[in-house]
Order: C-alpha cells, then sequence, then structure tokens
C-alpha cells in the first residue's frame, strides 16, 4: 500500500506525479516507522472466507434476539463503542451518566474534534498544511454548522477560545509530524461513519473511524483502519478497534486486514491483525455488551460495580460506597474532581 512513496523517497522520479514538488520527499525517522508498521507488501494480506461477512452477521443476529423481543415496538438500539466500553465497565456509572441529562462542552471535550476537524482538512489541503490554520478553519466550518460544539464555539471567551486554539493544534501538528504526505492512491479517508443495521433494523451498531488507508480486493484484506489517540495506551482501545473491524466486516464482507492505535504523544503505533478469531471474540463481546444494557435499562438485572481510576470523575460518587472505599484503598481520595478526565 506504501510501495509508492517509499520510492519516492528513494528519488524514484515516476511516482512523483501525485506530489506537490518534483522533489524527493525527505521524511523523519518518525514517518518512516509509520509507514514501516502500517504498510504491507501483497502478499502479507489475507484472504479471507467467502460468506464471513454474512457469518457474522447471521451471529449477531442471533445472539440479540431476545433483546429485540424486550423493545418497544417503535424502539431501535444504538450501540457505539463508547457505549460498549461503558456496560463492559462500571455498569452503575453508566446508568448514572444516562439519568444525568446535563452536558457541558468542556476545553478537553471540545479539542478532539476541532483537532480531528483539523487533521481532515489537513489530509485533503492544496498547500502545505499548517497547523494553526486548519484549526482555525476547523473552528469556523464548525461553528457554521448544526454541529454539537456550534453554541460554544459562538459563545465561548477569546480565553477558552486561546486555549482551545493551543491544545488542538498540537495534536494535529503532532499528526503530520508521525505521518508522511498520504497519497490519494492509497484511498485516505477520514471521519469514516460506518452503520450496521441488525434484526430488521431494531438493532443499530455504529462507528466512526479517524482514518482508513487502503481498500480490499475481493477478499483479500487491504484495509488498515486507524485511531488517533493521545496520552497512554489502553486496553480498551483495543476493543474498541475490534468492533469498528466487526462492522467494516459485516457492512463490505471483507474485514480489514490491521487496526492500529496510533498514539501521537508517543509517536508510535500499536496495531493488531484481524483474523477470524478476533471478530468471533468482538461478536461474543458485542453480543454480551447489548443484553447486558439493555437489562440495565429494562431494570432486570441490578448494576456490576467495577471500581477504578475513573471513580475520580463519576458522577455518582458521592453515593457509591463501593467506589469511594475504592479509591480510599489506593490512595486516589484526596484527588476526586481535582483534574479533568481524559
Amino acid at each position: 500500500m506504501f510501495a509508492p512513496l517509499a520510492a519516492a523517497c528513494t528519488g524514484d522520479r515516476r511516482t512523483l506525479g501525485a506530489m506537490p514538488s518534483a522533489s524527493p520527499v525527505e521524511l523523519t525517522p518518525a514517518q518512516r516507522r509509520t509507514l514501516d508498521v502500517l504498510g504491507a507488501a501483497g502478499a502479507a494480506r489475507p484472504v479471507f472466507p467467502e460468506g464471513i461477512g454474512a457469518r457474522l452477521r447471521a451471529e449477531l443476529e442471533a445472539g440479540l434476539a431476545e433483546v429485540v423481543d424486550d423493545l418497544a415496538p417503535d424502539e431501535v438500539l444504538a450501540i457505539s463503542k463508547h457505549k460498549l466500553a461503558q456496560v463492559h465497565a462500571c455498569e452503575a456509572r453508566l446508568l448514572a451518566e444516562e439519568a444525568d441529562d446535563a452536558f457541558e462542552v468542556t476545553i478537553p471535550i471540545a479539542r478532539g474534534t476541532v483537532a480531528h476537524k483539523a487533521v481532515e482538512l489537513g489530509i485533503h489541503w492544496r498547500g502545505e498544511p499548517l497547523p494553526l490554520v486548519l484549526v482555525d478553519e476547523a473552528m469556523a466550518s464548525l461553528a457554521a454548522t448544526d454541529h454539537w460544539l456550534t453554541d460554544f464555539l459562538q459563545t465561548c471567551t477569546e480565553a477558552e477560545r486561546a486555549e482551545l486554539r493551543s491544545t488542538a493544534s498540537d495534536r494535529v501538528a503532532k499528526f503530520f509530524e508521525c505521518f508522511p504526505p498520504l497519497e490519494a492512491r492509497w484511498r485516505p479517508v477520514t471521519e469514516s461513519n460506518q452503520i450496521v443495521e441488525l434484526c430488521g433494523g431494531r438493532v443499530r451498531l455504529r462507528g466512526k473511524v479517524d482514518l482508513t488507508l487502503g481498500s480490499p480486493r475481493g477478499m483479500q484484506a487491504g484495509k488498515v483502519v486507524i485511531d488517533l489517540k493521545t496520552g497512554a495506551p489502553s486496553p480498551l482501545h483495543r476493543d474498541d478497534l475490534r468492533f469498528y473491524a466487526l462492522l467494516d466486516a459485516v457492512r463490505l464482507g471483507t474485514p480489514p486486514r490491521l487496526v492500529a492505535s496510533f498514539y501521537l504523544d508517543l509517536a508510535e503505533a500499536r496495531t493488531e491483525e484481524v483474523t477470524e478469531g478476533v471478530l468471533e471474540a468482538t461478536v461474543a463481546r458485542t453480543v454480551d455488551g447489548v443484553r447486558r444494557l439493555a437489562a440495565l435499562r429494562a431494570g432486570t438485572t441490578a448494576p456490576v460495580h467495577r471500581p477504578s481510576p475513573a471513580c475520580r470523575w463519576c458522577l455518582a460518587i458521592e453515593a457509591c460506597e463501593v467506589g469511594r472505599r475504592w479509591l480510599a484503598d489506593d490512595g486516589w481520595d484526596d484527588l476526586v474532581g481535582d483534574a479533568d478526565e481524559p
């Protein structure tokens, strides 16, 4: 997938037609490392069996049939990676957050969306993708559209705008430091929505992928699914990517060949090859999560408390004896409420 740029970097002028200048692109060590980790020759691309997408869909629908029977006639159960992560973490926190209608936009919440929009613009930008310019364009675009950030961007103070601009541009700069210019032949796609409707449209699985590169050829996998992250690696990020891989496999019939969490602060990608075993495990996790979510909302099962450092930001922490005891035992009790959740 990355062979054209690799050749361009060694001075093969035949591959420079899509480049902005006639000079070979000089890559940094971080950009070369990105190519090495995410690129693959054709022989490295697995071939999946015919019908794998239909089989995975059938397994999901069979596992969710009992959930559909308990839904109201006009109810559609929408499931995202975030909702699955919540139900597989602390179920008590999930219910507390669902019961709280208040949603306040903060700088840490807004910066991810602004940065992703700026990266999306930058990948398709004609000319040099300057991070601050891209962030300004992203903020202007989001402020002018019907978006959940629109009101915040139109009413925030100059100090809030400056902080958002600074923190978002840091993420954007790191992306372009780590990634080489993406050629059109690699089919880069940003902020790509995925939707899978199951059981006659009663259950909807949805995702939004930060970046994909490549495409399948028949049953030969070729796509790389990439989630851009800041901060430290977490096993939850792997589960999110596996969910994206499952959605792609059901939608297209051919799974991706690779999923990757790219940690911008580390300038490093953590990857996993997509296999039938990975997809089967993700079906089981998805079915279990959807069943638990439906039962919790119906009140037919008691929520499981799973304390963790995330208890510091839980809306129900004051009334949660399990969470407060865990924080005290682990030395976190003095920090409750003192930090923004990442």
